[in-house]
């Protein structure tokens, strides 16, 4: 498995940091809707839409709707996902209870379209916008912030979670989240975000603000890996597909990044450090 893994990993990489990182505006926006697409192709089946067909339709659908945002304003999208990443704390803090409200195939593929969707969205608004803080005016950089924000996380809640992870975050969820790991992976996050300030030669008023930002693209990243651990588990499935060999789909593994990009490229939107960008 372990072999596995790291073959797949040696495969994706440069894949992804080629398209991420080294296409111009419109490539990076098809490449991503591409991603985002297959992702819709796996939310399909934990949407409960069981014939091939059916789940191509659904991503083709995904699809067509980015390209019909192209020319949509990229806030109002992103507070919609303010707006219900608030809503997923409700659904995943209540699981099971309520799950009857949305536990239609109907119900669970409009999760997946605003899930999706706007995360698609703050990721082009990140790489198109102008953007400023401090010294640092690479957009690509700033790319490279949020995912590093996600991971930082990720790594510290593991480390925290295992020391200390006693008291559960949503055990019935996911068992293996802790609220020891949550507050290591804040925790990180904030350093990360001072070394990062420090290096931009930023202000302390602006440092202040990357922090809290930071913070609260953190705590929102693990509402992206709770609400697909609790799709699939009402689903009845472990992983969102088999795609990606040894990891599983798509879909885990960006379900921290649907939740942190949209709400960070919102918050530093309004900060006034990215402002509207052309394609």
């Amino acid at each position: 498995m372990l072999k596995t893994r790291i073959i797949t990993a040696l495969i994706l990489a440069p894949i992804a940091i080629g398209g991420i990182f080294f296409l111009p505006p419109l490539g990076f926006a098809l490449f991503t809707g591409a991603i985002v697409s297959v992702g819709a192709w796996e939310w399909a089946n934990m949407s409960g839409i069981e014939t091939p067909s059916g789940r191509v339709a659904y991503a083709l659908m995904t699809a067509a709707i980015l390209y019909g945002l192209l020319n949509v304003p990229f806030v109002a999208v992103l507070w919609l996902a303010l707006a219900w990443w608030f809503i997923c704390f409700l659904l995943v803090r209540s699981y099971p209870a309520g799950s009857e409200k949305w536990g239609s195939v109907v119900a669970r593929a409009v999760m997946g379209l605003l899930v999706l969707v706007p995360a698609w969205v703050g990721l082009n608004h990140l790489r198109t916008g102008g953007f400023q803080f401090g010294d640092s005016t690479n957009n690509l950089l700033l790319i490279l912030y949020v995912f590093c924000v996600v991971w930082v996380a990720d790594i510290g809640a593991y480390f925290a979670g295992r020391a200390f992870g006693k008291a559960k975050l949503a055990p019935r969820v996911s068992p293996g989240k802790s609220w020891a790991g949550v507050w290591g992976g804040l925790v990180a996050v904030g350093v990360f975000a001072l070394v990062v300030s420090f290096i931009a030669s930023a202000g302390t008023g602006e440092t202040l603000l990357l922090v809290a930002a930071s913070l609260i693209t953190g705590f929102v990243s693990v509402l992206g890996d709770l609400l697909e651990s609790m799709l699939k588990r009402f689903r009845g499935i472990k992983d969102s597909s088999q795609l990606l060999p040894g990891h599983g789909g798509i879909m885990d593994r960006i379900d921290s990044l649907t939740a942190a990009i949209p709400v960070f490229a919102l918050i530093i939107t309004q900060l006034g450090w990215l402002t509207a960008g052309h394609w």
